[in-house]
């Protein structure tokens, strides 16, 4: 996939206020740090789209972008970061949750995934619940230069494995890095081909 546009749309405090438009919505969303305006920047070759922060858990609100005015690209907010209050945890969590429950145009949710790191109890809860409530997800690990290249693809498949004492089917999952743009193309022609899907039985 090629994109030619990618712009900002709406920061929305709730579902109700998302854009009311019919595209397809592809939300991207992980623990705190993991890096995801760096990669929504990335795939969209588009440097200042997703406001990057050395202040992890910026990302308060819905962020809707449209993508080559043909699909969105949702940038959600990212859970288990401790230094919030507890009462503000559970804000955002209710507003995650509610969007990923209640949009009826999510047909995917990317869960980002530091890659250097063994599986995180909140990464591990968060993926089982989407399972549980029929969400369409796909897993995308980060920072993949920030380990040795024989040591990627081996770290990916181990954290993958350890999914199988409760999943039968694996979903499906991507190695990237912003820093070297790597993972770009499979990423977008992943969601290519759910928009081509979506578009045939249309």
């Amino acid at each position: 996939m090629d994109i030619k546009k990618s712009e900002f749309v709406v920061s929305a405090p709730t579902v109700s206020l998302c854009p009311r438009d019919t595209k397809p919505e592809y939300a991207f969303i992980g623990r705190s740090n993991v890096g995801k305006s760096s990669l929504i920047n990335m795939l969209c070759n588009h440097r200042g789209l997703a406001k990057t922060s050395a202040t992890p858990g910026k990302t308060l609100l819905i962020n809707h972008f449209i993508i080559n005015n043909e699909w969105y690209l949702v940038d959600l907010p990212g859970y288990g970061y401790a230094k919030r209050s507890k009462t503000e945890r559970q804000k955002l969590d209710q507003m995650i949750r509610s969007y990923i429950l209640q949009r009826e145009q999510l047909v995917n949710v990317f869960v980002l995934i530091d890659i250097r790191h063994d599986v995180q109890a909140t990464d591990r809860e968060f993926i089982d619940w989407l399972g549980e409530s029929g969400i369409p997800f796909s897993i995308v690990f980060t920072k993949a230069d920030k380990l040795a290249p024989t040591k990627v693809a081996p770290a990916a498949a181990a954290w993958m494995e350890q999914l199988r004492n409760r999943w039968e089917e694996l979903p499906p999952y991507f190695i990237t890095s912003a820093e070297k743009k790597t993972g770009r193309d499979e990423v977008l022609d992943y969601i290519a081909s759910v928009n081509k899907t979506l578009s045939e039985q249309q």
